[in-house]
């Protein structure tokens, strides 16, 4: 099973996520950090290397993430499936605190993968600041 991403195929997967990441939304041109080719299902659990199974990542959810599939929602204990950036809508599962520093679980899904992906780390929760002062954040989901 192959692993490369070519060129051409990770300009789509960018253009589909729109420069963000799919799970907390940073954005690489407020980052400044280049974002990660992200396996939904990971290679050692058979996901391939094609466009349906790829999205973007920051490298801090991508590494959180691992070959995890499904975490605990702290809410209820119940083992849940992630978040899948390809078919599920970022709106529908996630929202923004009132600052919108940080991120807040939704939905079952929401809550385990904010958990399990820690989508509001202290250094990143201090960027979304930065970014909402200068009126460059919250991004609009959907844009």
């Amino acid at each position: 099973m192959s692993s490369y991403v070519s060129v051409a195929l990770r300009r789509e997967v960018v253009a589909d996520a729109g420069h963000r990441c799919g799970y907390c939304q940073t954005d690489e041109r407020l980052s400044g950090i280049p974002l990660s080719v992200e396996h939904i299902v990971p290679r050692s659990r058979g996901g391939t290397s094609t466009r349906v199974n790829l999205w973007m990542a920051c490298r801090s959810c991508n590494e959180f993430k691992g070959a995890q599939v499904e975490a605990d929602d702290p809410a209820t204990g119940e083992r849940v499936p992630l978040f899948n950036p390809r078919t599920q809508r970022w709106d529908e599962h996630f929202d923004w605190s009132e600052n919108a520093t940080s991120i807040s679980g939704l939905s079952a899904v929401g809550r385990a993968t904010v958990y399990a992906l820690q989508m509001n780390r202290p250094l990143l929760m201090l960027a979304r600041k930065r970014w909402t002062l200068n009126g460059w954040h919250p991004p609009v989901i959907g844009d």
